[in-house]
């Protein structure tokens, strides 16, 4: 798979599943015939076909469950993808990564693309080739259609091409849009007095649905962060709203601040080194995370599946 340079990013469009293990398994083939280290994150069935597709060769692939390790998009590039590819910082990484797939919420969509676009910012000038394989016979055609804006290379069983639609900001900003209004929640505006006042509105509402030990713990740490940067960065103030869906505990914080760099929460801090990790630590710990940010103001939802 050639690429314009070091990175390379296509997408494998497959309509059946042995369309599917051919091309997974030749490429993964392909990485441990060069020597290349090789991971596959994809959802738990589809890493069943590659494993009983690879036999004996799985065993020298990390695997894993994009379900699990990717059940909110924005923790995959820090805690998937840099993950593996900065163990291996010598030499080309190759790696498979499915993060959409038939089944993920209509919720969730919006912040997969703009996972799949921003791996291109994340991972420009890196020796690590991703696939990302999209089920053509199972998803939303849109879907599809977007994908050959996040990936600038595309392939299926006949081929491969460059795509004449790449246009990874397009679909960053397309996503970055108001969310839509709860109706019914509990809320309170806090600064730097009454921080903790907000963390028990989290923490109290989650109690009730069911929430203890540990993920009540991550829930109040969550707010904590999203409050903490709201007093550093969003005008010394914010306002936490409190809801619950029929299969989340969501916790939304916003303030007058504006996140300029996209990449903001998904690239790991080497825990040596001094600043602020608030939203890295959102995302590693919520099951989805949305943002809408502009200047003079950001939103961001932190999701928690309901026990």
């Amino acid at each position: 798979m050639k690429s314009a340079g070091p990175f390379s990013h296509p997408a494998l469009l497959y309509r059946t599943a042995d369309e599917y293990v051919s091309a997974t398994t030749a490429f993964v083939r392909e990485g441990l015939a060069a020597g290349e280290p090789v991971a596959v994150a994809v959802p738990a069935p589809n890493l069943a076909l590659i494993a009983d597709g690879l036999g004996p060769d799985a065993g020298a692939v990390r695997m894993l469950d994009m379900g699990v390790e990717g059940r909110n998009p924005g923790r995959i590039i820090p805690a998937v993808l840099r993950e593996f590819a900065d163990r291996h910082p010598a030499g080309r990484v190759r790696i498979i990564g499915e993060p959409i797939w038939a089944g993920r919420s209509a919720t969730s969509y919006p912040a997969c693309a703009q996972h799949e676009a921003l791996i291109n910012l994340a991972f420009a000038g890196r020796e690590v080739t991703i696939l990302c394989p999209y089920d053509v016979a199972a998803l939303d055609p849109a879907v599809v259609e977007e994908a050959a804006r996040t990936h600038p290379v595309m392939r299926d069983a006949r081929g491969e091409w460059p795509s004449g639609d790449y246009a990874p900001e397009r679909v960053i900003d397309a996503h970055n849009r108001p969310l839509e209004d709860p109706g019914e929640c509990v809320s309170l505006r806090f600064d730097g007095d009454n921080l903790s006042a907000a963390r028990r509105l989290a923490t109290g509402q989650a109690a009730l649905l069911g929430f203890a030990g540990d993920r009540l713990d991550d829930i109040q740490l969550v707010v904590a962060e999203l409050g903490a940067n709201s007093l550093d960065h969003g005008g010394g103030s914010g306002t936490i709203r409190v809801w619950a869906t029929d299969d989340r505990l969501v916790c939304e914080v916003s303030d007058r601040g504006h996140i300029r760099d996209p990449l903001a929460g998904r690239i790991p801090v080497d825990p040596r080194v001094p600043g602020s990790r608030g939203l890295l630590i959102v995302n590693l710990l919520a099951d989805l995370v949305r943002v809408h940010t502009r200047p003079g103001g950001t939103v961001v939802r932190a999701y928690f599946d309901r026990p």
